[in-house]
């Protein structure tokens, strides 16, 4: 979730939209490796029809919540099928989606289309300058093996800021490695609840950014110290992405003992510092965003498990099995949480 937040609030604050979120996984540190051509991904995805994981179960007095929890990437070509998940929401009242920030820009149309060239001035590095002038050498050495597999000799990103060209090289990363961040889970979930006339109840925290031309002036004006966080994508595409089909094929299976294994929080952990340090994510109001998420699915969570008899709600898995997630806040709060392999059938 916070990882999106980042990617995204850059997504949003450049093009005008509200972002999605996804929940890379957690990289190797080896920012000082010298140069290397990105490994032969070895794992062969899953195909075909899978279940994905069980359910994770929320109680309380009789109530009952069953969790799904969503994970990207995921293999291109497997079809999520599961007929756990279908009755499950069937038989409920409520269908919690997942949580989500929506960024909205309060101007009317003719600022917004003045806004679309400072926006697209906005994505380059101040000055002018390229990856070449702002990258330390051994780091631009790496990117250079990187870049030409991945964007031949494409000469624009070379101007683009570091924490863009990132989500750039990773998202072409998983295309070569059989992977996709379009397995849109949430959707099909939804289209089930629709199915069956569950009520869908979303968890949108929402923020109003008045002037946006002043936040676009900003970005433009500041250094986002993003250069880790290129760092740290090159460190996954060149050595993690094995790791990454591995815990793809274990959602999609339902591995769930081999889910716990895999880091699931924050591939991007220097790119979320280096957004909510930014002075813009100050003047937004942005710097405790992914905590008042948080809070307001807990709020939720809590009206729906008092309301219904069961709700079916979806987190990113991040939070379904982080120690300090949303699922273990519940249960320091008093309510029973049970992963699927620990609950009777």
């Amino acid at each position: 979730m916070r990882v999106s937040l980042a990617i995204g609030l850059l997504a949003v604050v450049f093009s005008a939209t509200a972002w999605s979120q996804s929940t890379p996984p957690a990289a190797s540190s080896s920012a000082s490796s010298s140069p290397a051509q990105a490994r032969v991904l070895s794992t062969v995805v899953v195909t075909g029809v899978q279940p994905g994981p069980g359910l994770w179960k929320v109680s309380k007095d009789g109530h009952v919540m069953w969790v799904l929890g969503t994970l990207t990437p995921l293999p291109k070509k497997m079809e999520w099928r599961s007929t756990e998940v279908e009755q499950a929401v069937a038989h409920s009242q409520e269908l919690l989606e997942a949580p989500t920030a929506e960024l909205k820009i309060d101007a009317n149309f003719i600022s917004k289309l003045a806004l679309i060239p400072s926006a697209y001035g906005a994505r380059k590095n101040p000055n002018g300058e390229n990856l070449q002038q702002i990258l330390p050498p051994e780091m631009y050495a790496r990117w250079e093996t990187l870049k030409q597999p991945y964007f031949g000799d494409s000469r624009g990103i070379e101007y683009w800021r570091p924490i863009l060209v990132a989500q750039k090289l990773y998202e072409k990363a998983l295309d070569k490695a059989g992977l996709t961040n379009g397995s849109d889970i949430n959707k099909a979930v939804r289209k089930m609840a629709d199915r069956h006339d569950v009520k869908r109840v979303p968890v949108t925290y929402t923020l109003v950014v008045a002037h946006p031309r002043d936040a676009l002036d900003t970005i433009k004006q500041t250094n986002l110290h993003d250069i880790s966080c290129l760092n740290q994508t090159m460190d996954t595409v060149q050595n993690d992405m094995g790791t990454l089909a591995q815990r793809a094929n274990a959602w999609s299976t339902g591995d769930i003992q081999a889910l716990r294994s895999f880091a699931v929080n924050g591939r991007h952990e220097s790119c979320i510092i280096a957004v909510v340090n930014a002075d813009f994510a100050q003047q937004l109001g942005l710097h405790d965003l992914p905590e008042r998420i948080d809070q307001a699915w807990l709020d939720a969570a809590r009206a729906a498990l008092a309301l219904n008899n069961q709700t079916f709600a979806i987190l990113p898995m991040g939070q379904v099995l982080d120690s300090e997630g949303v699922l273990a806040r519940l249960k320091a709060q008093g309510y029973s949480v049970q992963a699927p392999d620990e609950w009777d059938r």
